[in-house]
């Protein structure tokens, strides 16, 4: 590693502490003015446009590598979009400014702002396109499960490798339809089956604590953003994680391609969807077994942020009190 490059990893570590909590805090206070009110696009725009004004005061060159639509759908943070002040550091940033729009709408639990951060080039940049992913948590030896598995095969090598049996083995699933035939894979080999109605980013770092979230695997189909921010999040954490674009069009190829991914059926490892020194933050919207939610008092807003940092492999807890009242109305 250059001195140019040790240097611009102490520049970021720098602003990648309190910096990036108060990105992912001011998006989440946008959105939980919006909780329970049952307009999605409303919340989720508010997150949007909150990220977005705090993004583009950091003293950085950012380029959005991994987010919620391509340049034809601003004004969400699209792919290829330049923030920051532009007077530092050339960094990747990868975004879900409400992870969970329909938990937040709802009112329900699980609802995150999350983002990561890394130097330029380290991020997969990938269109805003489904993936396949498989994580596990720490602990065993490479290719334990493998997206070339069926589900029925990644639990039995699992409970293998754990020591146990398939039906100690519990898999996490986002409960759609186009899950049904892993559903029914592990169940056939005696696992059980937990699910989630929204916000894999928090369902595969699950995978990382089995003692006490009681989740063993996450299998399924979900977005790429969220692939690429749970990648970077287990790196600090510990685990492995499997992805795979899919590219199941003509134009999602050449869309794919125009970013330099030539081989659209690639499987990705966890440090192929997020290398280098990659952080990652999120601020709770809603309460979930992640974080707590936003707390809108009269005179305080309460807030609770995770940070993780995969070259340290440290995770830091921020519980903040905001006084600054009339700041976060105007923002």
């Amino acid at each position: 590693m250059t001195d140019l490059i040790i240097q611009e990893e102490k520049i970021i570590e720098r602003i990648l502490t309190m910096e990036l909590v108060r990105v992912t805090e001011r998006a989440a206070v946008s959105a939980a003015r919006l909780r329970g009110r049952g307009d999605e696009k409303a919340a989720d725009q508010a997150a949007v446009d909150a990220m977005r004004r705090e993004l583009n005061r950091l003293p950085i060159e950012g380029t959005i590598v991994i987010g919620e639509g391509e340049r034809d759908e601003a004004p969400m943070l699209f792919i290829g979009e330049k923030v920051g002040a532009g007077n530092g550091p050339k960094v990747d940033i990868a975004v879900d400014p409400l992870e969970g729009t329909t938990l937040c709408a709802k009112n329900m639990p699980g609802s995150i702002a999350v983002m990561a951060m890394a130097r330029a080039g380290s991020l997969l940049n990938a269109p805003d396109v489904y993936m396949d992913k498989i994580a596990i948590g720490p602990g065993y030896a490479s290719g334990v499960v493998d997206l070339d598995m069926s589900a029925e095969e990644n639990v039995r090598s699992l409970a293998k490798a754990k020591g146990v049996k398939p039906s100690d083995i519990t898999v996490l699933i986002l409960d759609r339809p186009r899950h049904a035939h892993l559903i029914e894979g592990c169940r056939k080999a005696g696992a059980s089956v937990m699910f989630i109605t929204d916000g894999d980013v928090a369902g595969v770092i699950f995978t990382a604590q089995p003692a006490q979230t009681g989740v063993d695997m996450y299998i399924g189909t979900g977005g790429a953003p969220e692939g690429v921010l749970a990648a970077g999040a287990l790196r600090c954490v510990g685990g492995q994680m499997q992805g795979r674009l899919i590219l199941d069009s003509e134009a999602k190829r050449e869309r794919a391609l125009k970013m330099g991914i030539r081989d659209p059926k690639k499987k990705y490892d966890m440090k192929e969807l997020a290398s280098g020194d990659v952080i990652v933050c999120a601020t709770g919207v809603t309460d979930g077994a992640l974080l707590k939610g936003v707390r809108l008092g009269k005179d305080i807003i309460e807030t609770e942020t995770v940070i993780y940092r995969s070259f340290t492999g440290t995770v830091r807890r921020v519980q903040a009190e905001h006084r600054e009242m009339e700041k976060f109305k105007l923002d």
